[in-house]
């Protein structure tokens, strides 16, 4: 039996989690479920998993958490700094990180300093702080179990080989919805077409990261550091149907791939219950439903977020932190009708120009220079909010 701490329970990567759970309840027991403000459902989970505890970080909600479940032992906490304490306790074998951006950093940290496995769905962390983080779970003695589809592909063609005899890894990207489209067919897009993936079912953020590309950024970056590759040895390729979900190539030339159908139900379960990997009711893949599977080169010119991320990770030090929290802002800005599609990349790139580089910035530096990156993104935001407004 593992017991999991599943930070971000209300969320997509949260909820599909707990579908896990409930098809391997012999295997899983809920120790801990957070929120960041659903409370209602958080309420419902909590009541029908009966974790020992249960935090929900939006304080004005607090009480009625409390009250709803005090009927039952759960403990409620309240607090971002709760999410950093519950991930210590020792009844907990395993976090699942599954909270959005820069927030799922603190309690990442927290969770490998008490000697916990950590499966990360956070890639904000590692792209935050990649080279800290692996050398903390090295220090304490942890893993770090991938849970984005593509991280969790190269993880398991790497099982039983030598990451010496790695010559390159390809991640694989849908393309989004907007695959093939140009730059002035982008100008004049709406957030409700950016919401339609064509494949995958997922939270409005990463599914805007995923139309914008910036997410196969983050996931670059990403996989230097899960897998201690070098920039030159990670190479994106497009591949509209999402079966192949990413691919090692090996020093004589011989590549493995992990393919299945795009369900992030697969790469949770394994992440949560490696190294076994017991039977479920989840769909299967029939090769007569994809007769032919596609490749493409990704087109850095007009998803300029894909090129911003490969500057960043070159550079090193702090423009993987800026690059991640101007996104944050120009993404939130984007959803809430402020800017228009093309102006995310503008705003990232800006920031990214006007802020200091720092070759080795320490955990807390990232703190500060979070925070300064979304500043000036937020201003960045004002200036071309005006802008759009009159062009609309």
């Amino acid at each position: 039996m593992k017991r999991i701490a599943i930070l971000g329970a209300t969320g997509s990567i949260g909820t599909q989690a707990l579908e896990v759970a409930r098809e391997h309840s012999s295997l899983v027991k809920i120790e801990v479920l957070t929120a960041a403000n659903n409370a209602e459902l958080l309420i419902k989970q909590a009541l029908e998993f009966l974790p020992k505890t249960v935090v929900i970080t939006e304080e004005s909600k607090y009480q009625h958490v409390k009250e709803a479940l005090s009927a039952t032992t759960i403990e409620v906490l309240t607090g971002c700094n709760a999410l950093n304490d519950v991930v210590k306790g020792a009844s907990i074998d395993m976090v699942l990180t599954a909270l959005v951006g820069f927030a799922g950093l603190e309690p990442t940290v927290s969770a490998i300093q008490a000697g916990k496995d950590v499966a990360l769905a956070n890639k904000e962390t590692l792209v935050v702080a990649g080279e800290h983080i692996m050398s903390l779970a090295n220090q304490y003695g942890t893993k770090i179990l991938p849970v984005d589809s593509e991280h969790s592909a190269i993880f398991q063609c790497l099982s039983g080989e030598s990451l010496a005899s790695v010559e390159k890894i390809y991640l694989t990207a849908s393309g989004g919805p907007f695959r093939g489209k140009d730059r002035s067919f982008l100008a004049h897009i709406t957030k409700r077409e950016a919401l339609k993936h064509p494949n995958w079912i997922m939270g409005q953020k990463i599914t805007i990261d995923s139309a914008s590309l910036m997410n196969k950024g983050l996931e670059v970056i990403e996989a230097k550091w899960l897998f201690n590759l070098s920039i030159e040895q990670i190479e994106v390729i497009v591949h509209p149907q999402s079966i192949i979900h990413s691919l090692v190539q090996f020093n004589d030339g011989s590549l493995k791939a992990q393919l299945g159908l795009p369900d992030m139900k697969l790469p949770i379960q394994y992440a949560l219950l490696h190294p076994g990997r017991p039977t479920n009711s989840f769909q299967r893949f029939d090769f007569m439903d994809y007769p032919q599977l596609s490749f493409e080169k990704p087109d850095l010119e007009t998803f300029a977020n894909l090129r911003l991320a490969y500057h960043a990770i070159q550079q090193g030090g702090n423009m993987p932190c800026i690059l991640n929290a101007a996104n944050e802002v120009a993404v939130a800005a984007f959803l809430s009708d402020e800017i228009g599609f093309l102006e995310m990349s503008a705003i990232i790139e800006e920031t990214m120009t006007l802020i200091p580089f720092i070759l080795s910035p320490s955990l807390v530096d990232y703190v500060s220079i979070d925070r300064e990156a979304r500043k000036i993104a937020s201003d960045l935001v004002t200036k071309k909010k005006k802008v759009y407004q009159i062009e609309k």
